[in-house]
C-alpha cells in the first residue's frame, strides 16, 4: 500500500470529520487529500472503501454506538471520538480480514492521538462491548446454520 494502515485510518478519521462539521463531498476531499499527501492507488482505495462504507452506514452505526454506550447518546459524544468510534464500528461490522483485537488497538492509538485524556478508555469500553455482543451474534447465526 505505501502507507501504513494506522495513517490510513488518519486520513480517514481526518475526512469523517470533515464531513461532520463542515459537510463536503467525500470524492473531492479524499482527492485533495490524496494529492496533498501523495496517495498511491492502493491507498487511495482502502481510504474510500473505509469513508465510503462509514458515510453509507452512518445511522446504523450510531444506532448501534448509541446502544453500546452506557448513558451517552450519540449527540453528547464529541465529534472525535464519535467518528473513531464509527470507523472502528464499520471495520467490526464489515470488514472480515481486520481481526477485533486490531480495529479495537488502532482506535485506542486514534483517540491517544486526536481525543482527550479520556477518550482511550471510553473508545476501549464501547468498541469491547460491542465486539463481544458482534461475536456472540456471529456465534448464534453460524450455529443456527445447517452444517
Amino acid at each position: 500500500m505505501g502507507l501504513s494502515r494506522r495513517k490510513a485510518r488518519m486520513i480517514v478519521l481526518e475526512t469523517l470529520y470533515q464531513l461532520d462539521v463542515a459537510d463536503g463531498d467525500i470524492d473531492d476531499i479524499i482527492t485533495a487529500q490524496a494529492e496533498t499527501r501523495k496517495l498511491k492507488q492502493d491507498a487511495k482505495d482502502f481510504i474510500l472503501k473505509l469513508v465510503n462504507g462509514v458515510w453509507k452506514h452512518r445511522d446504523e452505526i450510531d444506532m448501534l454506538i448509541g446502544a453500546n454506550a452506557e448513558n451517552w447518546s450519540i449527540d453528547r459524544i464529541t465529534a472525535i471520538d464519535k467518528n473513531i468510534l464509527r470507523l472502528a464500528s464499520f471495520e467490526l461490522l464489515y470488514c472480515n480480514d481486520i481481526p477485533f483485537k486490531v480495529v479495537i488497538d488502532e482506535a485506542v492509538e486514534l483517540g491517544k492521538i486526536y481525543g482527550t485524556e479520556d477518550s482511550t478508555a471510553f473508545i476501549n469500553g464501547i468498541l469491547d462491548k460491542m465486539a463481544r455482543n458482534i461475536n456472540s451474534r456471529k456465534k448464534e447465526v453460524s450455529e443456527a446454520l445447517p452444517a
